[in-house]
């Protein structure tokens, strides 16, 4: 251990001062998870006010040839499972340990399968001081007892710290191959911090741009996964471009109807930003859920989509249909199934009670949408609209 590094950890330990430098983590180690690896990593060496190290957390497996995922990663530069072939950055270390792959950072960037984010927070509560900041990249939202709640909002209520949101356009593979693409930062505190996010992340191919929305943009980034099974379903059944477009259209527009139900706050112009529109057209026309759900609609329904996962995703994880089911209980415990059809539909898919082909039949279905459900809807959306 280097003399500045000790003399650190003891002056921290006195309270006699505080390292100036951030010092980050990445937890979660999947595709994208990677990639923000990579991207972090190239900053860290070039700005001044970050160490160097950039400790990524992975959930440690055992490769084909028997050797460990970490061990690898530490090796080669390289996640071989989910990223192969792009080299991460000579200062990433993976560590299997949360725990202590957390401790020392007070930055933490939160990018793992949203199923997977409640036991996190429960292992890592009671360990992270209220002086760290943090962001996440998950989609997805957890839903309880008194409503939906927001991974941004479990990260915070459970550690006790603020987060930030980083959504987009952004399908990992291309970004890992220095694609061009863009990224918002969603903040609701202060901007400077939303701006630190903003400069560690950004790179010559990869633009951030900071909004004052997080719910907003966080929402944009989860309920976007359910319209891509949406479109899935359609080029599943070869039903053509016009009707895909179509899909889109009305699963935007219930994106941005329910975000404003849920929170009032939620701005029009978020819509308009990389997280929004833009986000939904990428996922529907490249990414994993509506990949799955393409081979799904294929099937006829006959082959589930957790047997497609495990065939298609090699153990990275679908979004979309837990999504799908978690908005389904939110919309029905609080009467508004009749005001998201597409949504509503989207689930009964899913889970076997209508047709794949059902999805462009949804107004007929009065198990979902009254007589005069229509109509109702067109009233309902136009008014928030």
């Amino acid at each position: 251990m280097s003399h500045s590094l000790q003399k650190s950890r003891q002056d921290h330990a006195n309270g006699e001062c505080r390292d100036p430098k951030s010092r980050v983590t990445v937890v979660g180690s999947g595709s994208w998870g990677s990639v923000a690896a990579k991207l972090i990593a190239s900053n860290a060496l070039k700005l001044p006010s970050f160490h160097d190290e950039v400790r990524m957390w992975v959930f440690e497996e055992v490769l084909p040839n028997g050797e460990k995922l970490t061990n690898v990663i530490n090796k080669t530069n390289e996640n071989a499972k989910y990223l192969p072939g792009i080299t991460l950055g000579r200062n990433v270390v993976a560590d299997p340990d949360l725990e202590n792959a957390v401790k020392e950072a007070n930055m933490l960037v939160f990018v793992t399968p949203h199923q997977f984010m409640d036991g996190i927070c429960k292992q890592l509560k009671g360990k992270i001081s209220g002086e760290v900041e943090a962001i996440s990249l998950v989609k997805g939202m957890e839903v309880k007892k008194e409503g939906p709640c927001l991974i941004s909002s479990l990260i915070s209520k459970e550690l006790g710290i603020n987060c930030c949101v980083l959504m987009g356009a952004n399908i990992a593979n291309e970004i890992a191959m220095e694609k061009f693409s863009e990224a918002t930062v969603g903040y609701g505190g202060s901007r400077d911090i939303a701006e630190k996010w903003v400069q560690l992340f950004s790179t010559p191919y990869f633009m951030v741009t900071p909004v004052h929305d997080v719910e907003g943009v966080e929402l944009c980034g989860t309920l976007k996964n359910i319209v891509a099974i949406a479109t899935g379903f359609v080029d599943g059944l070869d039903m053509g471009n016009n009707t895909k477009a179509a899909i889109m259209r009305i699963g935007l527009r219930e994106m941005k109807a329910l975000s404003k139900l849920l929170f009032p706050s939620v701005k029009d112009s978020t819509f308009f930003e990389s997280c929004g529109v833009a986000d939904v057209i990428t996922t529907c026309l490249g990414g994993r859920n509506r990949r799955v759900a393409e081979a799904f609609a294929r099937s006829g329904g006959k082959r589930s989509f957790d047997e497609l996962e495990a065939e298609m995703l090699k153990g990275q994880k679908l979004q979309g249909v837990l999504t799908a089911r978690e908005v389904y209980e939110t919309l029905d415990h609080r009467g508004w199934l009749e005001m998201f059809p597409l949504f509503s539909t989207v689930h009964q898919i899913c889970i076997g009670r209508l047709k794949p082909d059902d999805i462009v039949h949804y107004r007929d279905h009065k198990s979902l949408i009254s007589i005069d459900g229509p109509i109702h809807l067109r009233k309902s959306i136009s008014s928030m609209m």
